[in-house]
């Protein structure tokens, strides 16, 4: 049975390996509230030694059986070292079956092909994927569908039971034998852990590995010792040289500098340039830019922003550190100046994933949000982007926040090229939906800018101040002029990974390829 969801998507009414399918309906459609499972209890006694030798003690003293769920952070990203080292323990004591939850997978992560194709991992979960395993997934590699979540859908599922975490490991660039822990600390320092405070919460039991352990209490602590079981000290935690694979891109063409220029324009436009703006942009290179075109219109207003936030840059952190903005909150750090910026600026602060943007708690940073700039993949002419897939269908990312700050910024503005690489950008529909066209209030490309037809209000704006607009279906008929009609990938029966929507409901699937 096929069952149409709310942006037209034909889901499966049952996915073999999946949860029980709920169809995505709207961006506050879906509310169960369900009560927050109850958070796991231990104790510690006086003189009790958390400290363990290696990780083959700690997998065996945490009591991971066959089956469970281990779950992991991305914090290092590229230059995590923690995922492959627990794995291949297991693997080697001859574990089978076991679900990883793993926030981002990144090339680094290459060998969970070959601990899923041996069966030693028997499912996974995650919020963006890039490199080998995703190119295996997109050729239908693995025997259970992906699930695709939000950065703040992974914590909504976690508390709420969906995503019940048996031995939660964490990278932690420092620590002490009381498993108080950091990220601005020790010479492998990365920043904001804050994909892993949910996990350290509800995990059953909570294993922390590091390279640095300091003496007791480490100060500051991204999560206490009241939720840490084992302590692991390894030669290697991580390279903070692998966090900005795949994220962080400057830019001097003109072009895009031509498009940071304009979502700048917008956001003025919208009256949103005000006293107390808060902003979050993403890590691309016109994203980037934007975040300096928006400094020369705060000066010139004589105007400053309550906070910025997100996975914070060295730029957002200049912005902070020369009073343009009066806070951060940063869920992860991307580069070494914004680092040091967490460690030294007290008001640079570390916030959880959890308060970034769970949509089911009783208050989500994004709701506070005035505007927000996306990058995107593919737009359709329903205003739904895709950042999971390439246009020739291979998975090559996912939502992380694209969903959640979509659906809670007061204007969420798409920047993408027309074309790139003779690819259409604007087409008649994404061949995956990752954030729904009604969270999407308009599109900056070179050609113009389009508005949802939502925002009478925002197109009167632009309007008004003389920006260049054009209507979307107009916008893709001149891109077809240049590239053609594109050819849809083919695509086998054999669905790979299910798209949960930020609620957990199912905003599409992903087949593998053809």
């Amino acid at each position: 049975m096929m069952i149409v969801n709310g942006v037209g998507r034909q889901i499966p009414g049952v996915i073999k390996g999946y949860k029980n399918v709920i169809p995505y309906s709207s961006p506050h459609g879906y509310d169960p509230f369900p009560e927050k499972v109850s958070a796991y209890t231990g104790k510690a006694l006086p003189g009790e030694n958390k400290l363990l030798p290696d990780v083959e003690t700690a997998i065996r003293e945490s009591g991971l059986e066959d089956g469970m769920t281990v779950s992991f952070h991305h914090h290092f990203r590229n230059g995590d070292r923690v995922v492959n080292l627990v794995l291949d323990t297991a693997a080697k004591l001859g574990f089978r079956g076991l679900k990883v939850a793993l926030s981002s997978i990144f090339p680094i992560h290459a060998p969970l092909v070959e601990h899923i194709e041996s069966g030693v991992v028997g499912g996974l979960s995650c919020n963006y994927m890039l490199g080998p395993v995703a190119e295996a997934m997109s050729r239908g590699a693995f025997p259970f569908p992906v699930t695709f979540r939000t950065h703040g859908g992974r914590d909504r599922a976690i508390e709420a039971g969906e995503e019940r975490i048996d031995i939660a490991f964490i990278a932690a660039s420092a620590a002490d034998e009381a498993g108080n822990f950091n990220g601005v600390s020790g010479p492998s320092a990365c920043g904001s852990l804050g994909y892993c405070i949910t996990d350290c919460h509800y995990a059953r039991k909570t294993v922390v590995l590091t390279d640095y352990l300091e003496p007791y209490p480490l100060v500051p602590a991204s999560v206490d010792e009241t939720m840490i079981d084992f302590v692991v000290k390894v030669d290697k935690v991580g390279d903070p040289a692998g966090i900005t694979t795949g994220a962080v891109r400057t830019v001097d063409d003109p072009l895009r500098l031509r498009l940071a220029q304009w979502a700048v324009d917008v956001i003025e436009a919208s009256g949103l340039i005000r006293e107390g703006i808060s902003f979050q942009t993403g890590t691309g290179g016109a994203s980037l830019a934007a975040a300096g075109y928006l400094r020369e219109k705060m000066e010139r207003l004589r105007v400053s922003g309550s906070f910025g936030m997100g996975g914070v840059t060295g730029h957002m952190a200049d912005l902070l550190r020369e009073g343009y903005f009066r806070t951060i909150l940063d869920t992860q750090s991307f580069d070494r100046k914004a680092i040091n910026s967490l460690r030294d600026n007290s008001r640079h602060v570390e916030i959880s994933s959890n308060r970034y943007a769970n949509p089911h708690n009783k208050g989500c940073a994004v709701n506070r949000l005035d505007a927000m700039i996306l990058s995107a993949t593919e737009v359709d002419a329903a205003f739904n982007v895709n950042v999971h897939t390439a246009s020739d269908g291979r998975v090559m990312g996912g939502s992380g926040g694209h969903a959640d700050t979509a659906a809670g910024s007061s204007l969420a503005v798409v920047v993408a090229p027309s074309v790139r690489k003779k690819i259409p950008i604007v087409i008649e529909a994404v061949h995956t939906v990752t954030t729904p066209g009604e969270t999407v209030d308009c599109l900056v490309t070179e050609q113009g800018i389009s508005v949802n037809p939502r925002r009478r209000d925002l197109l009167e704006d632009l309007r008004s101040a003389g920006l260049p607009l054009i209507e979307i279906n107009d916008l893709r008929a001149e891109v077809e002029k240049i590239t053609g009609r594109p050819e849809l990938p083919k695509r086998s029966e054999k669905i790979v990974a299910v798209v949960e929507y930020r609620d957990g409901s199912v905003i599409d699937v992903i087949r593998a390829l053809g």
